[in-house]
């Protein structure tokens, strides 16, 4: 089981225990799924605009802390919409298979 896959377990058990009402009393992750998937979404905006202000920073340990801050949150999305982790990963390993393979843009005249 990969550190992601732990995480991921950690937020389901977080997210069966808010929709059971007997969540952990100040538990960030239950507050998020009170909130809904709209504070969720705002947070994984928040913190895509973080990473990406991180890497034009050229600050690779903040860049490192904010990927891992947009993964979190990108996994409280992925639990409260009901997609389990494997699913993303799975779609990964798809995409790993066709490394190499550049895929042919439509390339658009802006001049017509």
């Amino acid at each position: 089981m990969t550190v992601y896959q732990e995480i991921f377990e950690v937020i389901k058990a977080r997210k069966a225990a808010f929709e059971a009402g007997t969540a952990q009393e100040n538990s960030y992750t239950a507050y998020l799924f009170d909130k809904g998937v709209d504070k969720i979404c705002k947070k994984v905006g928040e913190e895509a605009t973080e990473t990406v202000i991180a890497a034009k920073n050229k600050d690779n340990n903040e860049l490192a802390n904010e990927i891992n801050d947009l993964l979190y949150h990108v996994m409280v999305l992925a639990a409260n919409q009901g997609l389990d982790w494997a699913d993303v990963e799975n779609v990964l390993e798809e995409r790993n298979e066709k490394i190499g393979n550049l895929k042919q843009f439509h390339q658009v005249d802006k001049n017509t």
